[in-house]
């Protein structure tokens, strides 16, 4: 006996099991046919016999032709119990996969929860949400700074300096064009003077119209 022989797996005995039983129907089958053809030799024989007026014949052949028909009706039981065995083997295996696809979940969660540590994970999240409400407090500190820095007494003068450059590249004069802008008058006499411009040229339309 090799005590080192590799045992078959329960797939490859449930494989052999179906294969043996499905064997064994066949020849359950083939013996019934064999029984069909001598119950019809033997009901021919009868027949004969009583043409003859052989009555001791009949008589043993129909006790022939009874046990053949009581073999085939055991054929027929037989087989009918193959099948339900088959059938049964196949539940079975189909239970064993299922038990064992249960298993092999019940292994991969046990796995898990050990490698994932519940405790532990909520400690991490609860550190995380620290740290990140930690990091956005000091975003904004920062933000705060930086507002305060750049917003200096320095930032009008700096920003009238950009203008200018933005100016320059675009070749507009702003000075020129402010020296040659008429200024607002400063004293009443100012205004007088150019009430009575108006008025000349009020006068001058006057003419063209007419």
């Amino acid at each position: 006996m090799d005590f080192f022989a590799k045992k078959p797996t329960m797939k490859e005995q449930m494989r052999d099991t179906d294969r043996q039983l499905r064997k064994t129907g066949r020849e359950i089958d083939r013996d019934r046919r064999e029984l069909e053809k001598e119950e019809k030799k033997l009901e021919m024989e009868i027949k004969n016999a009583a043409k003859t007026g052989n009555k001791q014949a009949c008589t043993v052949l129909a006790k022939q032709l009874v046990q053949i028909r009581k073999q085939k009706e055991r054929t027929y039981a037989a087989n009918s119990k193959i099948t339900s065995i088959n059938s049964q083997t196949k539940v079975m295996g189909a239970n064993m996969k299922l038990a064992g696809a249960m298993t092999t979940a019940t292994q991969s969660m046990t796995a898990m929860n050990k490698t994932m540590k519940p405790e532990q994970l909520s400690r991490t999240m609860q550190e995380f949400g620290k740290a990140s409400t930690h990091m956005e407090m000091s975003e904004e500190m920062m933000s705060d700074a930086l507002d305060d820095i750049l917003n200096e007494s320095g930032d009008e003068e700096e920003g009238d300096s950009i203008v200018q450059q933005v100016l320059d590249e675009i070749g507009i004069d702003i000075s020129s064009k402010v020296s040659k802008a008429p200024s607002a008058p400063s004293k009443l006499g100012a205004s007088s003077a150019a009430d009575s411009e108006f008025a000349d040229l009020e006068k001058q339309l006057a003419k063209l119209k007419s």
